[in-house]
């Protein structure tokens, strides 16, 4: 009996000294985790202050992304040679033969089991270095991060703050080059690759599997464009609208595209034992599981945001305007959610969440309440730069913390000249059939400027770190990295001088010269006929119906709907009916349909682009001189588009001058 009771108590005591290991062992992973999510938020800070004084300095040269990448390279490499943990005397490596490598491993240690969960292989020659390897682990990310929180709103600002003017009235050219100059560059990269990897074959360097399918896979996420860096000069230097709006539409949808491309590539299976064959009938299925991934895809993101107007468009009952906090929470929210909804029902979130944002952007943002919109822009501008600068920062970290690299010189080298004759393919061939239908050509400089600005970046880093399980994944891995720090750091770096090469227009203001073309002096709206017809219809019927703005249905509808036209539009539509809010108005303006009036003077244009000027109301004539004084004295300008007033004000930065003044200074003008 004694025999029984010291037995008890000694297993007790057992219990309760693991307990207590285990909860010291918890605490200090806690304070590791701690430490490790610090690192990264000095990475930001400090990038952050470096970024304030290059933009104090006015230095171009470095864009905060790739400053943020030299700052994640140096912690990097302190974390990987400088700082080496302890070794753990309670360690214990053990052998056993398996046939396969378990997710979940139960081990029995006197008879009470444990679980052990898979973390990754490790090298023969690294397995007495398990703290460092544990360490370097800790900082490395699961890739499910990037996609499920890092990625969505990186992807719903670029929707939700797309200039739609400048796109739409590109967007036939935008649509080749995301989709058509997507995939032709993702097949020439493939096949240079498969060539490269051929010859590595024959000599000898190649270490593992590399077959057709992962070579196209490769040219799908390095054919995901991101010229952050240049848009970010272009914008701060304010270059020609037309090229800004071609390179930001061209990455916005292409990043959606290789995205639906690679997992077409990776849901590429021919029937029998090789599934590394070429088969017609798979690459069919391959290509029916593109078009219905974006299809499906962009139809959820569609519904999804037009789902999200019904709790705003109803604020007349619910009084949600009234608390902008729940509606701002509510909006995010239900962005957000759009990815996640996207990705649990098989489609890809990428592009349900940018065009859930565009949809969102044209229709949800008329009716949320003033404090709302301008906290909306905010927030997600703001989760757009920590959320990029972050993934840029991670970039230089892994170039060391990353325990499987395989770099290959000659991988390397075809990579870069793949990727280069891939963006050449892309652009040049389809400029030039393109410009067969543009009446205003996509000059030469523009696409020597594209060309240049094909940066690497976010979308390929998420794309290429997801799965790196095998051989040819890794070696993607690597490369891939080399890829984005060189187009980031060269390309992106020598943009202003690559602009200054190619004599492109800078301090071009964007609101002058559409003001000046609506006026007829420049008309350099290319609209397509079908634009047109949606544009009407939208702008006639679906924003009167879905928000508060635009003409209300009682001016749009036969007079026969006047009680369902009254029924369904909003109170506000009546408030609102003097004033157009929206932004896209000029783009379906056709010759002839242009009326500017000056208080009372009247100035039409026609086809030719020439003026006529009216008479006043009352109809008394009046001399120029007269015109111009009445031009001059009127600080805001109407301009009356097909009956609808679209009220332009001037800039008001500046105090008025004296009727004399101004009129001395039209005519010093006009002689100069």
């Amino acid at each position: 009996f004694c025999r029984i009771i010291f037995c008890l108590v000694v297993s007790s005591e057992d219990s309760a000294m693991e307990n207590i290991v285990t909860e010291k062992k918890a605490e200090e992973s806690h304070r590791q985790d701690s430490a490790d999510l610090l690192v990264f938020i000095l990475l930001l800070t400090l990038t952050i202050l470096t970024i304030w004084l290059f933009k104090h300095r006015r230095f171009r040269f470095l864009h905060e992304t790739g400053l943020a990448m030299i700052y994640g390279l140096l912690v990097g490499v302190v974390l990987r040679y400088a700082i080496h943990v302890p070794s753990d005397m309670n360690n214990v490596t053990l052998s056993c033969n398996v046939n396969a490598s378990p997710a979940t491993l139960l081990v029995n240690v006197s008879g009470k089991f444990y679980e052990y969960t898979l973390k990754g292989e490790i090298s023969g020659s690294e397995v007495n270095d398990i703290q460092d390897n544990e360490m370097l682990r800790k900082v490395t990310f699961d890739p499910e991060v990037f996609f499920n929180i890092l990625l969505p709103p990186i992807i719903f600002h670029a929707g939700y703050s797309l200039k739609r003017r400048h796109f739409f009235r590109n967007l036939g050219s935008i649509l080749a080059y995301a989709f058509v100059g997507t995939v032709v560059s993702c097949f020439i990269i493939g096949l240079l690759m498969y060539g490269c990897v051929m010859l590595m074959k024959q000599i000898g360097h190649l270490g593992g599997d590399f077959f057709f399918t992962d070579c196209l896979f490769f040219g799908a996420i390095v054919s995901a464009t991101d010229p952050v860096t240049v848009l970010a000069i272009f914008n701060e230097l304010q270059v020609d609208a037309d090229l800004y709006a071609l390179l930001f539409g061209e990455s916005v949808l292409n990043d959606a595209v290789a995205v639906v491309l690679s997992s077409s590539i990776v849901g590429y299976q021919p029937e029998g034992d090789n599934s590394h064959t070429f088969e017609a009938m798979a690459m069919l299925k391959s290509f029916g599981i593109f078009l219905g991934v974006f299809s499906g895809s962009f139809a959820l993101g569609v519904a999804t945001g037009l789902f999200s107007l019904t709790p705003f468009h109803v604020t007349k009952f619910t009084k949600l305007r009234d608390f902008p906090l729940l509606e701002t929470a509510l909006f995010f929210l239900m962005s957000w959610s759009t990815f996640l909804l996207a990705e649990a029902c098989g489609f890809t979130g990428v592009v349900a969440v940018l065009f859930c944002g565009m949809t969102q952007a044209h229709y949800t943002f008329n009716n949320l309440s003033p404090e709302s919109q301008d906290r909306t822009k905010q927030l997600f501008e703001l989760l757009n730069f920590l959320a990029e600068n972050f993934i840029f920062s991670y970039m230089g970290l892994t170039l060391f913390t990353f325990k499987n690299h395989v770099f290959n010189p000659i991988f390397i080298v075809g990579a870069f000249l793949a990727v280069f004759l891939g963006r050449a393919a892309n652009i040049y061939p389809l400029s030039f059939l393109l410009n067969l239908g543009r009446k205003y050509k996509i000059s030469s400089n523009f696409q020597h400027m594209m060309m240049f600005a094909g940066l690497r970046g976010a979308m390929t880093f998420a794309l290429s770190i997801r799965d790196t399980a095998t051989y040819a994944r890794q070696m993607m891995f690597s490369t891939t990295l080399l890829v984005v720090f060189f187009t980031v750091w060269i390309c992106g770096g020598g943009t202003t001088q690559m602009l200054s090469c190619q004599k492109i227009r800078v301090g071009v203001d964007t609101d002058q010269e559409n003001f000046v073309s609506v006026f007829g002096l420049s008309t350099k709206q290319e609209s397509v006929w079908f634009f047109r017809i949606w544009y009407n219809f939208d702008h006639n019927y679906l924003k009167p119906i879905l928000t508060h703005s635009g003409p209300p249905l009682t001016a749009t509808l036969p007079a026969c709907c006047g009680p369902l036209a009254r029924c369904l539009t909003s109170p506000q539509a009546y408030e609102n009916e003097e004033q157009l809010k929206d932004s896209d108005s000029d783009l379906i303006l056709n010759d002839g349909d242009i009326t500017l009036a000056y208080g009372d003077i009247t100035v039409s244009t026609d086809a030719t682009g020439a003026h006529t000027s009216g008479t006043p109301v009352g109809g008394v004539a009046v001399n120029s001189d007269e015109a111009l004084d009445r031009e001059l004295a009127f600080g805001d300008h109407e301009l009356v588009i097909r009956g609808t007033r679209l009220v332009l004000p001037m800039d008001d930065s500046e105090p008025p001058l004296p009727l004399d003044s101004r009129r001395h200074r039209h005519k010093n003008e006009t002689m100069s």
